[in-house]
């Protein structure tokens, strides 16, 4: 990985925090630790950011403003190393793409990381995911009409005419709340409107979900797994799961929490 490109990631991943260490750069960037310590210290030299012991943090640690409340900020502190290897694997499905389809959630946001020397156009209704990629990439970020939900941090209407009808993209980036044999599942009748219409503007759909979503139930349906064309999850997914994903035609991509993932035997 170019250096250029390691540093955009380096104060990516430190936006919004108090600190970020050694170690989670390394993991983030596939660097060496000591690679990572010269690349802080270029980048405090630089004044693009804070020297701290084991790390680094960012020079302004002021709230951004924009949406992503209490839900969001909670999820994104669970099962983060699984979310960010998911989210490694989804964004090499972007590299020599023009347009993509990305939905607001914790897993799906972790792939703002890994799209920082990208270029190419965003479509999203998550106000995290847009204000990130417009601060830490060269990616040009459409966002639907709509209402902003505070504590998921998404844009979110009731109407048809939001504006996705206009996109279109070879592949959209979807988190869910679980996954079971019926399909993929979510909790609110309004998030499933606009995950709908923007699946509609996507030929395949790629889910991002940990091995917990198969654990966990929520009532309302938003699409069956064939609609899917890959799932990334885990290493913690079990045989069932798998079997269970790989029945409905659905491509199974096992991320690795250090190396790249691996297709599913």
């Amino acid at each position: 990985m170019h250096e250029r490109e390691r540093h955009r990631m380096i104060l990516s991943a430190i936006k919004g925090r108090s600190v970020g260490t050694v170690q989670e750069f390394a993991a983030l960037t596939g660097a060496s630790e000591a690679t990572i310590r010269r690349d802080i210290q270029a980048l405090a030299n630089a004044r693009r950011l804070r020297k701290v012991r084991g790390g680094a943090e960012t020079l302004n640690t002021a709230p951004s403003g924009l949406p992503g409340g209490s839900n969001l900020a909670k999820a994104q502190t669970l099962r983060v190393a699984e979310k960010r290897a998911i989210a490694r694997e989804a964004a090499k499905f972007c590299d020599d793409e023009a347009a993509a389809i990305i939905n607001g959630g914790s897993t799906t946001f972790q792939m703002v990381h890994f799209l920082t020397d990208a270029s190419i156009q965003v479509m999203t209704n998550s106000f995290p995911i847009a204000d990130h990629l417009l601060q830490h990439s060269r990616c040009t970020v459409l966002l639907p009409a709509g209402a902003i939900y505070r504590d998921q941090g998404l844009i979110l209407s009731p109407f048809e005419a939001d504006g996705t009808a206009h996109f279109r993209a070879r592949r959209m980036f979807m988190g869910v709340q679980s996954i079971s044999a019926l399909g993929f599942a979510e909790t609110d009748p309004l998030i499933i409107q606009s995950e709908q219409r923007l699946m509609r503007q996507a030929d395949e759909l790629v889910i991002l979900a940990d091995s917990s979503k198969f654990e966990t139930r929520s009532s309302l349906v938003l699409a069956p797994l064939e609609r899917a064309a890959i799932l990334i999850t885990d290493e913690g997914v079990t045989d069932a799961a798998a079997s269970m994903v790989e029945a409905a035609g659905v491509r199974l991509v096992v991320a690795g929490l250090e190396q790249g993932g691996h297709d599913a035997e």
